[in-house]
């Protein structure tokens, strides 16, 4: 799984230069069999990269440009008359849904009722048209682009559909020496577009998803998970928090994440590190915290100081395993296992090698309990124990004790 995905990075940032722990996310969405919401300013290659990650990953792509005068047929299909006769005069012609990776270009200029074709897809994997359902292709991935700083003929998402986005994040301007390097290989390439060979195909990336569901997850690492959520609608910031299906993107991504760096079980500090692209855009601010200037983004950096992470992360870390008594130290070898013999001196025993928090040899009873029988020896006793309303007798001071005080 490492191996495959260093590859399909490596491939991808020939195009997209400087920018891999963007495509880190983006892969982790597509291992995960989640959807990728990229919002950010025009010309930074939103667009680019989902056209070359379904190239590198050997996927059928599709782009919708949503625009005002989008209705939802354009984008699920729908049923035509074909002039034939019989049972064939109605024929549905599929529309760009049915593909493995659908690009919605600026996504939030399509009226909301061209939005809601969306929802059945991305969360059910189907369409229904004209009263019958079909299923869309496996794998199954949209990446949706919004610029956030034109608001005209725009339309916000709704909740409803940012909740089905499994990770949000923006890719930002490169950096000097990342954009000196783009602009060298786009002028020794000769040409705008860029190439590049497909490392896996359609079958492999569904098998590669298959074995981020065998990711293990303890259970201390899934409490860890469910208290960040519950931590976001806890929060004197937010009107709304993360939902369950927050919870279970949380889960996804961060398999996807342990499966990418070679691991076979989750770590807390990848639920850390995925918290923001999976959460942020899923919490609703109060207003005033809207007003003042207050992130999403600061609300979970806030709730993962606030909530502790776990120490078990391994398989078996978690599994309390009983000590069987054969591994306890035995009694007999303990000073104070032998029960004291009245009116005899005690035999002086071996020097043992005691640690430095060990219990003294003769513990004084308590006046107002009952004297208890000690545990007996393997020897045979010489004399029998002492009744309970019996008071105890005084016992000969130990080697290096103090005798009893003086009444």
């Amino acid at each position: 799984m490492k191996a495959a995905a260093d590859a399909l990075l490596d491939n991808l940032e020939q195009v997209i230069v400087g920018k891999r722990e963007v495509l880190r996310l983006v892969v982790t969405a597509l291992l995960a069999d989640g959807h990728v919401l990229l919002e950010d300013v025009p010309g930074v290659a939103k667009t680019a990269t989902a056209r070359a990650l379904a190239e590198a990953a050997g996927l059928d792509f599709s782009r919708v440009q949503f625009t005002p005068d989008l209705i939802p047929a354009d984008i699920t299909g729908s049923a035509v008359f074909t002039g034939k006769g019989g049972d064939d005069a109605i024929e549905f012609k599929p529309g760009p849904i049915f593909a493995n990776l659908v690009l919605g270009d600026e996504i939030n200029r399509a009226p909301p009722k061209t939005q809601s074709a969306l929802l059945e897809a991305m969360e059910e994997r189907q369409v229904t048209v004209d009263g019958e359902t079909r299923r869309l292709p496996n794998p199954f991935l949209v990446i949706g682009t919004q610029n956030p700083i034109e608001s005209e003929g725009t339309y916000p998402l709704p909740e409803a559909q940012l909740d089905r986005f499994l990770i949000r994040t923006g890719i930002g301007y490169p950096s000097l020496e990342a954009e000196i390097d783009l602009v060298l290989r786009r002028a020794a390439r000769g040409t705008d577009k860029a190439t590049l060979h497909a490392q896996l195909d359609a079958e492999r990336v569904a098998a590669l998803q298959r074995r981020v569901e065998e990711v293990y997850i303890s259970q201390p690492v899934a409490q860890y998970v469910v208290q960040l959520v519950e931590a976001t609608r806890q929060s004197p910031r937010t009107e709304a928090g993360a939902s369950p299906r927050g919870s279970l993107a949380l889960l996804k991504a961060s398999r996807a994440a342990a499966a990418m760096a070679g691991r076979s079980y989750v770590l807390p500090d990848d639920v850390k590190a995925l918290c923001v692209p999976c959460l942020a855009h899923r919490l609703i601010l109060l207003p005033d915290q809207w007003v003042r200037g207050v992130r999403p983004d600061q609300v979970i950096d806030e709730v993962i100081a606030a909530v502790p992470a776990p120490v078990a992360t391994d398989e078996g870390e978690d599994d309390v395993t009983p000590v069987s008594p054969s591994s306890a130290p035995p009694q007999s070898q303990q000073p104070n296992a032998v029960a004291p013999q009245p009116n005899q001196p005690q035999p002086v025993q071996p020097q043992q090698t005691q640690p430095q928090h060990a219990q003294p040899q003769q513990a004084q009873p308590q006046p107002t309990q009952p004297h208890q029988a000690p545990p007996q020896p393997v020897r045979p006793p010489a004399t029998l124990p002492q009744a309970p309303g019996r008071p105890p007798q005084p016992q000969p001071p130990q080697p290096g004790q103090p005798g009893p005080p003086v009444q």
